[in-house]
């Protein structure tokens, strides 16, 4: 088969912060090298990074340290990330801050002695959020595209990465194929490195806060290509997605962490504060707390009209939200909310994948060649991600990987030869809905909005699961006989929402066969019928893969390398 062949040393996929990082690290190390980033949409104009409303958390101010920030860490995950990992989000995050604002041009709040600005977020013992407003995401993202583009780094925009290509004896990353999106036809990139930075996106949930062209991508390929993910079961849903109604896809858009944290009311049906019942820190428990409490009110019945709870400001003072959360409150006046004045109505909404790719600190994957940082990556948050740690995970991480390709290109010279039967299954597998009749795209994505927000959502029982399970093979065996118009491949919409929802119902999948393997209690993952968290000693994490068709799941102890439950290595010293 005739296919396009791109030829780069170093292919990053995803261009959020992680994947822009990558590229400037990459470059700096290595400017010889010829580096490409490829993404889904446009260069700066997409991923969950520019989605970012609250910030940054970094140990800076008095009185705050990197091991109070790692001891907000490990306890927000419920002793199940990897301490290593963790460590190095924590102790890095000072350094990468400081390279956004000093080499990379953004520009965070100030106080009035011209230090940087910190809030509050839920979780945390320490007001350590670094933000731009409520707009950070955008600040971060646009300062790192123009230095992409600057120092002239490749880009393969509106490119699909739809799969891992090893070489013949699999041992090798050799590429990956895409879809030119624009013309429809299939590319293949040879790369010597690839990072796997595409972010996670749990857009398989009714309510969700990634936009529709997350679909989970890069965590399908790595099960294609037989990779471990771990903590699969860990899906973060904040506690306030706002509800507009069934009417726009506006529902589901984050209000921030910092409205709780500037201290903002949750409020039930009947305008009633709650969230002191389901915990003593109120609307500023962990996300998983909250999230918990506001779905246990629309159990019950006490519900805002659209069926969700309030979220209410203006005791704070109309003026002073106008000015603090300006982003927010100019999103709810277009869906007829008053935000500063006013009731907005709001639901959990699946926001954040803490599971993924096994990865090393050092950003290798167990696949010779292929890197992972960001939401692709499974370890760093454990059970519980705290609002402020992610955008730092995608920019420590991508810039460690950045560093480690350049390093490891320079070491490895070749390129290898790509089993080119795996690139004609993939094509073969990628064009199959166009052999096939029908058109019930729609009604398999809403079904799989039902089973997941129903069954695999915030609170969980065995037997939801169970019915989850059967409802996502039932699914995806509909999928593979439902086809798509065989037009025009140039930018075809329907094809690519094929695509998306069969990555949706692997993953999915596998998020619901680890949901079952755990019969405990931690964070994000809520049994019903098993709401104890275990011994915190033995805790272990849970590993999935898939290896000839099969699932494998296995629990494996967490190396308490740091800290072990019942201790803390909170520094009192100040730092500044």
């Amino acid at each position: 088969m005739n296919i396009d062949r791109v030829k780069t040393d170093i292919l990053i996929l995803g261009s959020g912060g992680a994947g822009l990082f990558a590229a400037l690290h990459a470059h700096q190390n290595a400017p010889e090298l010829s580096i490409t980033v490829a993404v889904k949409g446009l260069l700066g104009k997409c991923g969950c990074t520019r989605m970012v409303q609250g910030g940054y958390n970094v140990a800076l101010a008095p009185g705050d340290s990197v091991e109070r920030h790692f001891m907000d860490t490990i306890e927000g995950s419920k002793w199940l990330c990897n301490q290593d990992l963790a460590w190095t989000l924590v102790s890095t995050a000072v350094e990468r801050v400081r390279e956004l604002e000093n080499e990379l041009g953004c520009f965070f709040d100030r106080n009035p002695d011209g230090s940087i600005h910190q809030k509050a977020f839920a979780g945390q013992t320490f007001d350590r959020t670094v933000h731009k407003g409520d707009l950070t995401g955008i600040e971060i993202i646009n300062r790192l595209a123009e230095q992409v583009w600057s120092r002239g780094i490749g880009r393969l925009e509106e490119h699909r990465a739809i799969e891992l290509i090893k070489t013949p004896d699999g041992k090798n990353i050799a590429g990956v194929l895409m879809i030119d999106m624009r013309t429809g036809k299939f590319v293949f990139v040879q790369a010597r490195a690839v990072l796997l930075a595409t972010g996670g996106g749990p857009t398989m949930y009714k309510f969700h806060t990634p936009s529709g062209d997350k679909s989970c991508d890069g965590l399908a390929m790595a099960l294609r290509a037989g990779l471990a993910l771990r903590d699969m079961e860990m899906v973060q849903f904040h506690p306030t997605g706002l509800l507009a109604g069934s009417h726009t896809r506006m529902t589901g858009t984050v209000l921030e962490e910092g409205l709780r944290g500037a201290g903002g009311y949750l409020l039930n049906g009947a305008k009633e504060r709650f969230m002191h019942q389901y915990d003593s820190r109120g609307e500023r428990a962990t996300r998983d707390i909250v999230s918990r409490g506001i779905y246990s009110e629309m159990r019950a019945g006490h519900t805002s009209p659209n069926g969700g709870v309030y979220i209410q400001m203006n005791h704070l003072g109309p003026d002073k939200v106008r000015k603090q959360f300006k982003g927010m409150v100019e999103r709810c006046a277009d869906c007829g909310f008053d935000l500063a004045g006013g009731l907005v109505e709001v639901v959990p909404t699946a926001h954040y994948m803490m599971g993924g790719v096994t990865f090393e600190p050092d950003c290798r994957t167990e696949l010779n060649g292929l890197f992972a940082a960001g939401e692709d990556t499974g370890g760093v948050h454990g059970a519980n991600r705290l609002g402020g740690n992610g955008v730092a995970n995608s920019t420590v991480f991508g810039g460690i990987a950045g560093d480690s390709m350049a390093k490891w290109v320079k070491a490895q010279a070749q390129y290898r030869e790509p089993d080119r039967s795996a690139i004609d299954a993939a094509i073969k597998d990628a064009e199959q809905p166009f052999s096939r009749n029908g058109n019930g795209l729609e009604k398999i994505r809403e079904s799989l909005y039902e089973c997941m927000w129903k069954d695999v959502g915030i609170i969980r029982d065995r037997a939801g699961l169970m019915r989850a399970s059967e409802t996502l093979r039932e699914l995806y065996s509909e999928l593979m006989l439902t086809g798509v118009v065989d037009g025009d491949r140039a930018f075809n919409a329907q094809w690519h929402d094929w695509l998306n929802l069969k990555n949706l119902i692997s993953v999915s999948q596998i998020i619901t066969e680890s949901a079952i393997s755990r019969e405990n209690s931690r964070g994000a993952h809520f049994r019903e019928d098993f709401p104890d968290a275990g011994d915190l000693d033995m805790s272990a994490y849970t590993t999935i893969r898939r290896s000839n068709g099969e699932i494998q799941i296995r629990q494996e102890q967490v190396t308490f390398a740091r800290v072990r439950p019942g201790e803390t290595i909170l520094c009192e010293s100040e730092t500044g």
